[in-house]
């Protein structure tokens, strides 16, 4: 539930894996602790750091989200509890987040004398907007599941079961909604989109056609079009 249990259980060897993993459709990051998805770090630890040992433990967490952000894969947090300072940095290098009405979300760094180091400074106003990520940030505020999906903070989120993985099961319909399509395709719309978002529109769309160009002559874009002129579902491969 502490971020120095997710890195050592995220490795990056782990998420690297993940990267060549083809036959890998969907990811969907969950927690067993019940009601936490991820807690931020551990401040007694973080306390007994010195200066360097500081700055490498957030090189690592930096690291490792740009790496989670990087899976060509779609990838889904599901937040059923706690997501805070680090917690929610990481829900934010996933492309959709689901979470539960109860689910408690914040980059609360600014409250302890710190600012989000792990990608949160960057990816939150990419996610709700420039004003209302700064107002967040510099509050240290924290919303819940209800407020989150109206800020555009998750993509779904719905009441708590009583197992307490309502966002979990929300996060499992998302990726099955996923799945049927085509892989490549949407491992091309990620990096068009993805990649698009870091440049002007001129070179997100030369971006947007190179993707494009890959998709072209595989035979799941073969087999979209005759699923299509047959009437029949798509039988999509992969390849």
């Amino acid at each position: 539930s502490s971020l120095q249990v997710i890195d050592q259980v995220l490795s990056c060897s782990l998420v690297s894996s993940l990267q060549s993993d083809s036959a890998v459709r969907v990811v969907v990051f969950r927690s067993l602790v019940p009601g936490v998805f991820c807690a931020g770090a551990d401040l007694k630890e973080r306390a007994e750091m010195n200066q360097s040992e500081s700055d490498l433990f957030v090189h690592s967490l930096r690291s490792l989200m740009t790496e989670i952000a990087l899976l060509p894969m779609p990838t889904v947090a599901a937040v059923d509890g706690f997501a805070l300072g680090g917690g929610l940095e990481l829900a934010l290098a996933c492309d959709l987040r689901t979470a539960a009405f109860s689910a408690q979300m914040g980059l609360i760094e600014t409250t302890r004398g710190l600012l989000p180091g792990a990608g949160g400074s960057q990816r939150l106003p990419r996610a709700v907007g420039f004003a209302l990520a700064k107002e967040l940030i510099f509050t240290g505020k924290k919303v819940d599941g209800q407020r989150a999906v109206e800020i555009g903070l998750v993509n779904r989120a719905t009441e708590q079961s009583p197992d307490g993985d309502a966002a979990y099961k929300e996060a499992l319909i998302l990726a099955r909604e996923i799945l049927p399509q085509a892989p490549i395709a949407v491992r091309m719309a990620k990096e068009a989109m993805n990649r698009g978002m870091e440049v002007d529109i001129t070179s997100g769309m030369a971006i947007e056609r190179m993707c494009y160009a890959r998709v072209i002559p595989t035979k799941d874009r073969q087999e979209g079009m005759a699923a299509f002129l047959e009437k029949r579902p798509p039988r999509y491969i992969g390849e």
